[in-house]
Formats: C-alpha cells, structure tokens, sequence
C-alpha cells in the first residue's frame, strides 16, 4: 500500500475505500501488542501447509513475515505471509483455490506490485499475494531477517510498536503507516550490513 500521513483520516477513508473489498473497515478495538508466542511458527506451518495443498506448484515462494515470523519480538496476534505466484494480476488462476481454502479477497492493489491481500475467515492470518521476484517481498525478508539477528533493532522497533499501538487510530493502516520510518531505518542498516 502507498505510505500516507497517518494523521489523514480523509485520505484513508477514500483511499482504502478504492481498494478494499466490501469497503474500509475501521478499527473496532485498540490494537493488542502481545508478548510473543511460540505458538506462532506452528501456526504458520499449518497455513503453509494449506496453501501448498491447494496451490501446489503455482506457489513460488512462501514466507513467514512480518513480527509473528520474529522469535522473541511482541506483536499482533496476527500471522503474516508472503506469497509469490507467476501473476497475481491473474487472479483465476489462484483466488479460487485459496477461498475454497477460507481465505477472502480483501484488498487488491494493482499499482503497488500488484498486491492482493486475502484473509483467512477463521483465524488471523493475512496473505500477501505478489507476482514472481517481487522487490517488496525481498524488503520484507531483510526487515524480518535483521530482526531476527539484531537484538537493538529488534528492541527498537517494539517500542515503536507499543508507542504508536496505544494511539488512537480509525484504521488498522494508519498504524501500519505510522511505523514506515523506523521499518525504513532497520532496513538501511540491514542493507548497509550486507555490503
């Protein structure tokens, strides 16, 4: 999604309307920071698992991301995905299968590495559809990568988190958005480590 300044809630209300399936939804509670869950990889296995069931070999790469995929890091109970297919603009080819599965087409994205973004209807987990050798899920893997090896980075962005957590927000993308600048700062040093 486009970056926009958290404090717009007008821009959001019309933005997300143009790419949220069924409409924006706002936040019905304040947003949980949790401690983190060991539980949490075997949740993602169990959805990795149904995925390569129904998609088989139009999955071409599939990731635990974002701070679920971190061990030690507190966050949202929710459990991010990164999906790879040859073409998520061709959404026939993958959609169906996947909502057969209880996932929901929630966002569609064509201007922002064609992203598609489905839910599951049961559980939190979000999926992350991107096409094949997608810069931005490469980014996601360097974030959550340095995370996981960096204990100051990984300290500095949960207090990112639980600050801009306990604001008050209309929609769950706000605070998403509010978090870009420290997510842009690990990211360098992560880059600037690799060489």
């Amino acid at each position: 999604m486009v970056v926009r300044d958290p404090e717009d809630v007008s821009r959001y209300d019309e933005e997300l309307g143009k790419v949220t399936i069924g409409g924006a939804r706002p936040l019905e509670r304040p947003i949980e920071i949790r401690a983190y869950d060991p539980r949490w990889p075997l949740h993602y296995e169990r959805e990795e698992a149904r995925i390569r069931s129904v998609l088989g070999d139009r999955v071409l790469r599939l990731e635990h991301v974002g701070s679920t995929a971190v061990p030690g890091l507190p966050a949202k109970p929710v459990i991010d995905i990164a999906l790879e297919v040859e073409e998520s603009a061709a959404e026939p080819a993958y959609v169906p299968a996947l909502e057969a599965a209880g996932f929901l087409l929630r966002i569609w994205e064509p201007e922002w590495y064609e992203h598609r973004l489905l839910k599951r209807q049961d559980t939190e987990v979000n999926l992350h559809v991107f096409p094949a050798n997608c810069p931005e899920v490469d980014r996601m893997l360097r974030f959550r990568d340095r995370l996981r090896g960096n204990a100051a980075d990984r300290e500095l962005y949960t207090d990112a988190k639980r600050k801009l957590a306990a604001r008050k927000w209309k929609y769950m993308q706000q605070y998403a958005d509010a978090k870009t600048e420290v997510i842009r700062e690990i990211i360098a040093r992560a880059e600037a480590a690799a060489g």
